[in-house]
Formats: C-alpha cells, sequence, structure tokens
C-alpha cells in the first residue's frame, strides 16, 4: 500500500480550498472536532455503562 508523500498532501490542501474557500475551512475543522468529542464522550459513556 502506498504511502501519502508531501506532494500528495498539498494537493488536497490546494483541493479543498478550492472547494470549501479560506473562510469555510475553520468553521469545518471547528465542526469537525465538536464531532469527534461528542463521539468520545459517548464511547467513554457507553463503556461506563457497561
Amino acid at each position: 500500500m502506498p504511502t501519502i508523500g508531501t506532494t500528495e498532501i498539498i494537493v488536497i490542501a490546494v483541493i479543498i480550498l478550492a472547494l470549501f474557500g479560506a473562510k469555510k475551512i475553520p468553521e469545518l475543522i471547528r465542526g469537525m472536532s465538536s464531532g469527534i468529542k461528542e463521539y468520545k464522550q459517548a464511547s467513554k459513556d457507553n463503556k461506563d455503562a457497561n
């Protein structure tokens, strides 16, 4: 399985910037981080319940 190099990461970043624009990126990251926090909390609560 090939690894992702620096060039590929740069290309992906440019594509994301083109699709979402520079103003939407922080909102997107904020939403993803809150989703991850909620998932971790829910899995922790589920683990404690069992």
